[in-house]
């Protein structure tokens, strides 16, 4: 487990590394599932993994939208997670107090990217001494993500690394500025794309996210090309019957030859 975190902190040449599982826990059984393929897959291809699952959805369009199992229940398998299979665990906060409290169970928090800019939020997900991940905010310019790292920074953590995740394009729609991956990496941070949440179709009249799965792959392999140290996607075994994004979701069938593709591509970067 500490293994993985250090080769994130000391990205190059190698391997990139993948942060992956469902959009939130959404019962007892399914993240054991998930991160167990996942990892299998992983370890086969020698790629860094970290498994990643919120323990609550707290931005959601409608009031009736499915948040979770309970807080402390969610977390607790979340851990569960981190310690059958020996590898470390991300989850989202929102508040203050969702910093102390969810460090007692994640290795890696996970600022969402509308809470970028909250400084109180990442002093406190700073003073917890965990691995942070900002997600750059759908509004924000990839130079400005320097602001926000060095808040985490000045309140005595280094362990950072930041997520691009789409820059809003009108109401409905997100795009991807590769520029911002080397421009965030210039920083002197690791870089991940979250392939999947860069697909999602924003503020549909349903009062839900669609997406846009089928350009996952499209996605991903640019990513790579241009350098990014790590890639960020959410996958489930039926994405038609997910609680949360799954109009977004990778199918867990198509993850091994996705992840095959993506690492022949890297080797092949590097050759270059």
């Amino acid at each position: 487990m500490i293994e993985v975190l250090n080769k994130i902190k000391h990205t190059g040449s190698g391997n990139f590394f993948l942060i992956a599982g469902p959009c939130v826990v959404e019962d007892e059984t399914m993240p054991f599932l998930i991160a167990e393929k996942v990892k299998s897959i992983c370890d086969r291809l020698q790629i860094p993994y970290i498994f990643k699952a919120s323990f609550r959805k707290a931005n959601r369009s409608k009031l009736d939208s499915f948040q979770g199992i309970g807080d402390m229940k969610a977390l607790e398998i979340i851990r569960q997670v981190g310690e059958k299979f020996d590898i470390p665990v991300l989850t989202d906060i929102h508040s203050e107090n969702d910093a102390a409290r969810a460090a007692e169970y994640a290795d890696v928090l996970q600022i969402p990217a509308f809470l970028c800019r909250q400084t109180e939020l990442l002093v406190a997900a700073a003073h917890t001494g965990k691995f942070i991940n900002i997600k750059k905010g759908q509004f924000v310019s990839a130079e400005s993500m320097k602001f926000a790292v060095d808040k985490v920074r000045q309140s005595g953590n280094n362990n950072i690394m930041l997520t691009e995740r789409g820059s809003t394009f009108g109401y409905n729609d997100l795009v991807v500025d590769f520029r911002g991956i080397p421009v965030m990496q210039a920083i002197g941070v690791p870089v991940v794309l979250d392939v999947t949440h860069s697909l999602q179709v924003p503020n549909r009249a349903a009062g839900t996210a669609g997406g846009q799965p089928q350009f996952i792959g499209t996605l991903a392999m640019a990513a790579i090309a241009v350098g990014a140290d790590g890639i960020f996607l959410e996958t489930h075994p039926d994405p038609s019957t997910a609680k949360s994004d799954g109009e977004n979701m990778l199918h867990l069938d198509l993850l091994e030859g996705l992840l095959e593709k993506l690492v022949r591509l890297r080797k092949a970067s590097f050759q270059v």
